[in-house]
């Protein structure tokens, strides 16, 4: 029998969700995924500071905000030497509420790619999933520059998305979990919330049926897991993105992992949801997790991203 790993690779395509490129030769995956977080923690182990100390020796007359992208570049190229797929790199999240600064940064992003030979088709821009930043993934994708949508937490949001013809959406499932536990306090039952009943697993199912049923070709790719069975329960969402943890549990687990969603299942009497300003932000506004996980997601990352600033300056001191 196979491994759960390989069997979910049989309807899902499998990303490594890190900045460990040990793990990823290991592990597998067709895609890999990076955020600041993950680029921060890479930084400041002994296998990777180097990348850091030859980019800002390389590039010693740059702002603190290029050398921040050329690393992210750097780890960028070397994820692409060994997955064959795509690479995720997030622009600056300082940036979520900025439309144009976004458009400006994703570009640059792009063209020290471009230099280093890595053609675009291999390369995802992350951006948050604000009303700002989808209308700048809008105009991204419309130069040919494809675009992740992170730090998504409601349909609505994936509906903006899709209208903008975002290339690949991240809606956070360990994330809403977390948030609906919390929320529930003392009330919370594990084996009631778990597997398919999951309120991140829910909030995903959701989604990709809508996409089907509407026939949206924007790719999902379930992010922020918390535990195997989260991961299960999604077998047959176009992407998943996987932490090496959890990718060794299942890489160790004999059994199969059937598909759960099905694009022919997404059938029955679902409603569109409009994708102008006024209701995207009017729903958002209703939805309190996903207004607050949106709003500690960013916080989150630009956190991250002083703290990678300061490691930056540091080298150029």
């Amino acid at each position: 029998m196979s491994s759960q790993l390989d069997a979910l690779r049989d309807h899902t395509t499998v990303v490594a969700d890190t900045g460990d490129f040990e793990a990823m030769k290991a592990l597998r995956p067709t895609d890999a995924t990076t955020n600041p977080s993950l680029i921060l923690k890479a930084v400041q182990q002994d296998a990777y500071r180097p990348l850091l100390e030859k980019t800002a020796r390389e590039h010693r007359g740059a702002s603190t905000a290029e050398l921040m992208d050329r690393l992210l570049v750097a780890f960028g190229r070397a994820i692409l030497d060994i997955v064959p797929g795509r690479v995720s790199t997030e622009v600056d999240a300082r940036l979520s509420f900025d439309t144009r600064a976004t458009i400006e940064r994703a570009r640059g992003l792009i063209a020290l790619y471009e230099a280093a030979g890595i053609p675009r088709e291999r390369v995802l821009i992350k951006i948050a999933s604000t009303w700002e930043g989808i209308q700048a993934a809008r105009a991204l994708q419309s130069e040919g520059i494809r675009c992740n949508l992170t730090l998504l937490f409601s349909l609505p949001q994936a509906v903006a998305c899709a209208d903008a013809h975002a290339q690949l959406i991240s809606p956070f499932v360990g994330r809403i979990y977390d948030w609906h536990k919390k929320s529930a306090g003392a009330s919370w039952v594990e084996g009631d919330n778990a597997g398919a009943q999951d309120p991140g697993v829910l909030s995903v199912t959701r989604i990709y049926r809508y996409y089907k049923h509407f026939g949206i070709a924007t790719e999902i790719m379930g992010a922020s897991f918390r535990n195997v069975g989260q991961i299960l329960a999604l077998s047959g969402c176009d992407l998943l993105t996987i932490s090496p943890d959890l990718l060794n549990k299942l890489a160790g687990t004999q059994g199969d992992a059937p598909a759960q969603l099905r694009a022919g299942d997404a059938k029955g009497d679902i409603a569109r949801i409009g994708a102008d300003e006024v209701t995207f932000r009017t729903l958002l506004n209703e939805d309190a997790m996903a207004s607050e996980k949106l709003s500690e997601g960013i916080r989150l990352f630009v956190a991250d991203a002083v703290k990678l600033d300061a490691l930056i300056e540091a080298q150029r001191a």
